[in-house]
């Protein structure tokens, strides 16, 4: 039923083929329990990540509504603002970025290299602000000025976390259930982080109508269970409504809010210890702000016998240029 309502939405084909499935050999070694890594750091479009996956859907309904300039919001070190400018860059689009500095922090780093380097890279315009509490009102705002200077903007929410855009991870829920069926195996949880929760969201609803079975765990980056839960919870609702079919009754919203401290964009010593063991022992590169925390989880999880018996998933969603942000976090690693 999902897959054939999800055939009635256009989408720009950025990914030409699926992300892949492996095993992460040397680490399931070290921790002592097979870890699969389901590759979408691996996209296309400026250095990878999940953001372009949500932004097939919502570029392909701005260019259907003629807009010629995409506008977005996030922290100084936004994935989606990097990919969001990228794709504008791509399809000839303007493109203007409302930015907040979460840390509060004047490095030099921070505030020009990582992400906000690749920004002004792609052109886009950046505007500053001193945070994004109402981040719909602001960039609602922000839409009728290039409206009223004669521009046609086209307002993407930060993470691009509405229910157009998590169609691009109900998508990737059914690509893993074909993978995963393919392996044979029977695997214990998919986790990742959940942070705007659009990939959480989609990708559990995805795969709650084929692998009912599965709990997709999602590691909150920035709010506890409390906070995060109605979020996810509330966007997998309008996810199904956009898509015309009730909830299924397998989808269960399951978070672990114990590694995020002490808030978004500030990695703890477990975020930093999970990135330099997965690089150290797989030379794969994992971000300070979401997969190192959602790793460090995982870690963790299997430390406390968390998981049922079976191979684990581990969705990674990209972020490595934030790792060029924070370099004096890894002086002492």
């Amino acid at each position: 039923m999902i897959k054939q309502q999800l055939a009635r939405f256009n989408r720009l084909e950025l990914l030409g083929a699926p992300t892949a499935l492996e095993k992460l050999a040397r680490l399931s070694s070290w921790v002592g329990r097979d870890v699969y890594i389901k590759r979408d750091d691996t996209t296309t479009l400026a250095l990878g990540g999940n953001k372009v996956r949500k932004l097939e859907y919502l570029a392909a309904d701005a260019l259907a509504q003629g807009a010629d300039t995409l506008i977005t919001a996030g922290g100084l070190q936004s994935n989606h603002a990097r990919q969001t400018a990228a794709l504008a860059a791509h399809l000839g689009l303007g493109c203007v970025v409302l930015l907040e500095n979460p840390l509060a922090t004047n490095d030099p780093n921070y505030l020009g290299n990582g992400n906000r380097l690749l920004l002004s890279l792609f052109d886009a315009k950046v505007e500053r602000v001193d945070n994004l509490d109402n981040a719909d009102d602001q960039l609602y705002a922000l839409a009728a000025r290039l409206r009223a200077s004669g521009k046609k903007p086209y307002s993407i929410p930060i993470g691009g976390s509405n229910a157009l855009g998590a169609l691009g991870y109900v998508r990737a829920g059914l690509e893993l259930a074909d993978q995963i069926k393919d392996t044979g195996l029977t695997f214990s949880a998919v986790v990742l982080a959940s942070g705007s929760a659009g990939t959480h969201s989609g990708l559990a609803l995805g795969l709650s109508e084929t692998l009912p079975n599965l709990p997709v765990i999602g590691v909150t980056v920035s709010r506890s269970d409390d906070a995060q839960r109605p979020k996810v919870q509330g966007l997998a609702e309008r996810t199904a409504e956009l898509l015309g079919i009730d909830l299924p009754s397998s989808f269960k919203v399951e978070l672990w809010d114990e590694y995020f401290a002490p808030g978004y964009g500030a990695p703890n010593a477990g975020t930093l210890a999970a990135i330099k063991l997965v690089a150290s022992q797989e030379g794969l590169l994992l971000d300070p702000v979401y997969t190192g925390k959602a790793m460090a989880g995982l870690l963790d999880g299997v430390g406390r016998q968390r998981f049922d018996e079976g191979p684990i998933i581990f969705l990674h969603t990209g972020g490595a240029p934030a790792l060029f942000a924070y370099p004096d976090v890894f002086s002492d690693q």
